[in-house]
């Protein structure tokens, strides 16, 4: 039986800035609307966290099964180390992505939006198909595609909806960014694992594009949300203090573009993620003064 820790470590906890950036990103924008809801901007985190903690255990539980992570570099997998039966890895991922169900719905009806159920139920099924069933997604290379929609377009304009009612275009500048540093998250830990997904039979767009192609779709995404900075620091100055953010990605850059492997592009995964998390806060401050 998995021990506590192991439980926390096999949730991943690294990529919680992918749930709480877009959330953070969001609330600025819906200040700037005029139309923050403490209550809501607090479920609409809720949400986001149980979301990424359900597809983490999914992942876990799906490739475990399939033996994709018998041999993978990084984190503990709960299944696929042997530590966790399946069976209750696949009830911890059912448990969070009911929960993010069902705060979800109240989200929903404190807004009266009920068309954002569908949003909901899609993003709940994204996470779920992005490793599960018969012809897992993540296996084709679009997973890249899913983390940019979910967790950056879906996340931060779902939070503006369902406080204004309404998006703008800052907030989808943001929606833009987060989406993009969310990417290079995935992109790194793909780059980091081409080997052994190629090995595995797994066909990330990582394995795809080869590893030159990797990286280089990589420095691409970092770029973006400061080329969004500085379009929209010139409609509010402010935004442009997100600049002060890049040399958290100095290592990063350096490790990807210098073509480190394995292990040594793990770094890169939590310096890009709370690049991603100080670029959201400091949006946020921007867009409220």
């Amino acid at each position: 039986m998995a021990s506590l820790s192991e439980w926390i470590e096999g949730a991943r906890p690294r990529t919680l800035p992918n749930a709480v950036a877009p959330v953070v990103a969001g609330v600025g924008a819906t200040i700037a609307l005029d139309a923050f809801s403490w209550w809501r901007s607090l479920l609409a985190l809720l949400v986001s966290l149980s979301l990424i903690v359900g597809v983490n255990y999914a992942n876990d539980y799906s490739d475990g099964i399939r033996g994709t992570d018998e041999n993978r570099v990084g984190p503990l997998r709960l299944v696929g180390s042997g530590v966790a039966a399946p069976k209750a890895v696949l009830a911890a991922a059912l448990v969070a992505l009911g929960l993010a169900g069902v705060l979800g719905l109240v989200l929903v009806a404190a807004s009266g939006h009920w068309w954002l159920l569908v949003m909901g139920a899609l993003c709940i099924l994204g996470a779920w198909f992005y490793t599960g069933g018969t012809r897992p997604y993540g296996y084709y290379g679009f997973g890249e595609i899913a983390v940019f929609v979910f967790f950056g377009l879906a996340g931060v304009l779902g939070t503006v909806y369902v406080q204004a009612g309404r998006v703008s275009w800052a907030g989808l500048a943001c929606a833009v960014a987060v989406g993009s540093f969310s990417t290079a998250v995935l992109t790194a830990n793909n780059l980091r694992d081409i080997p052994t997904d190629i090995e595995s039979g797994k066909r990330t767009l990582a394995t795809r594009l080869g590893d030159g192609g990797t990286r280089r779709l990589y420095l691409a995404l970092v770029t973006v949300p400061y080329v969004l900075s500085v379009v929209l620091g010139i409609f509010q100055p402010w935004v442009l203090i997100t600049l002060v953010t890049a040399p958290l990605l100095l290592k990063s850059v350096r490790a990807v573009g210098g073509g480190a492997q394995g292990r040594a592009l793990i770094p890169a995964l939590r310096d890009t993620g709370l690049a991603m998390l100080a670029w959201a806060v400091l949006s946020a401050v921007a867009l409220s003064v």
